[in-house]
């Protein structure tokens, strides 16, 4: 409809060529027009009516209102804060990582991601960095889910075996979904449990870099995997307790 108010052709072909579509298409999408009384044939041009004028001119003012609407809410960052990994000077340049899942900054501009600091701030202070450029990586963290059945509750040996599953990294953060897990997982580890939304915060910690486990009773594995049925899923590995089978991958 714009192609034929600016340019009143003579055939369609230009118009298809100019859009990327063939002639068949835009073809169609005419004879449509047209049945709405929105574009006719006049003197040998393709030409809009005037409801054809009104209807392109309302149309483009509601899309030109939903792309404003829309870069009002893409905020491009120029600043952030992050967590000074030595003492730094003001006004020095600095490289930005992700460590331990918090953003840090140290002297220097090796990283992809660099600023420069706005103040002076010690070693473990958060610091203030503006004039970003480029990205800091994000690199998805696994995520490792360990299955109980109802035959395990009553096991004797059921500490013993969850303190086997447990990570070994002391920076992995340790879940438990539902109340036999989470009793499970109290029973075996004297360091602390998240008992509520497991899924989401496991989720967020893999996003940030940081890996996590989390216990579950089988029969609610299901409820818990759709939680990370994702166009882009953690790393994701389901396996029973010791001793009860091999692991499964269930995502990459």
């Amino acid at each position: 409809m714009y192609e034929c108010t600016t340019l009143e052709p003579t055939q369609l072909r230009p118009i298809a060529e100019r859009l990327g579509l063939t002639v068949q298409a835009v073809s169609h999408s005419y004879r449509q027009l047209r049945r709405r009384g929105l574009a006719t044939m006049r003197d040998g041009h393709y030409r809009p009516t005037v409801e054809g004028v009104a209807w392109l001119h309302e149309t483009l003012s509601g899309l030109g209102d939903d792309l404003r609407d829309r870069i009002e809410r893409v905020h491009v960052i120029r600043s952030t804060r992050a967590l000074a990994l030595e003492d730094i000077p003001a006004g020095a340049t600095v490289s930005l990582e992700l460590r331990d899942g918090l953003l840090s900054v140290r002297s220097g501009t090796a990283g992809p991601s660099r600023g420069r600091v706005v103040k002076a701030g010690r070693k473990g202070s958060l610091v203030e960095v503006s004039d970003l450029e480029g990205i800091v990586p994000l690199t998805p963290a696994p995520i490792s889910v360990r299955t109980l059945t109802s035959a395990d509750l009553i096991d004797p040996n059921l500490a013993d075996r969850v303190r086997r599953s447990l990570p070994s990294d002391p920076l992995s953060l340790v879940a438990a979904d539902g109340l036999e897990a989470y009793h499970a997982l109290a029973g075996a580890r004297s360091g602390p449990v998240l008992r509520f939304a497991a899924g989401t915060a496991c989720l967020e910690a893999s996003s940030l870099g940081v890996p996590s486990y989390i216990l579950v009773l089988e029969a609610d594995l299901p409820r818990l995997l759709t939680q990370f049925a994702a166009l882009s899923p953690p790393p994701l590995e389901v396996s029973p307790l010791p001793g009860r089978g091999k692991a499964r991958r269930r995502g990459h």
